[in-house]
């Protein structure tokens, strides 16, 4: 008798954290914070591509690693790629290089397929339907819900644009304020 007050003392007590009505997150729910969240990170990473100096986006700090350039590009081609496995769209400059395209480097030339890609992304998610964000989609060994993959592309591009953030030290320049909200 005292285990079945005790276990009924404890699902009271978990049941107490949970607020009665508490709603769930519905597919269009989700889709509208993805979006949300993909407009605020294209303002940030924005932000970072005008910090950088037009005349640093080729210069390599270490030798070993990708230029400003080529880190920005990087990430835009991951947008594109992770995105269209996330929502089924038709992806934009397939077959195109970005990242190791000499005509691609400048800061405009830079700062336009940035912000392609991420137009790219948003528009994706904006036209996929919401009900099919628990569908698997299956690339190499990888077998992933279109969601994942959508997390796995905002993943990328943040880790990406962080890595930048000394990118823009290494200059002389404060790098943008975290945009969280």
């Amino acid at each position: 008798m005292k285990k079945i007050c005790s276990l009924i003392t404890i699902l009271i007590a978990i049941t107490a954290w949970f607020p009665a009505g508490a709603q769930t997150l519905s597919n269009e729910d989700l889709k509208a914070q993805l979006i949300k969240d993909w407009e605020r990170a294209k303002k940030y990473t924005d932000a970072y591509l005008d910090a950088m100096p037009a005349d640093r986006y080729a210069k390599k700090v270490v030798d070993s690693i990708r230029t400003f350039s080529e880190q920005m590009l990087h990430l835009a081609s991951g947008n594109i790629g992770l995105v269209a496995n996330g929502t089924g769209a038709q992806r934009i400059f397939a077959g195109f290089n970005m990242e190791k395209s000499a005509g691609a480097q400048s800061k405009d030339s830079v700062t336009h397929y940035v912000n392609a890609s991420y137009d790219y992304a948003i528009n994706s998610i904006r036209n996929m339907d919401a009900a099919q964000l628990g569908e698997h989609v299956k690339r190499g060994n990888l077998d992933e819900t279109k969601l994942s993959w959508i997390q796995k592309a905002f993943e990328h591009q943040t880790h990406h644009r962080g890595q930048c953030t000394i990118y823009i030290r290494l200059q002389g320049v404060k790098p943008p304020n975290e945009m969280l909200f």
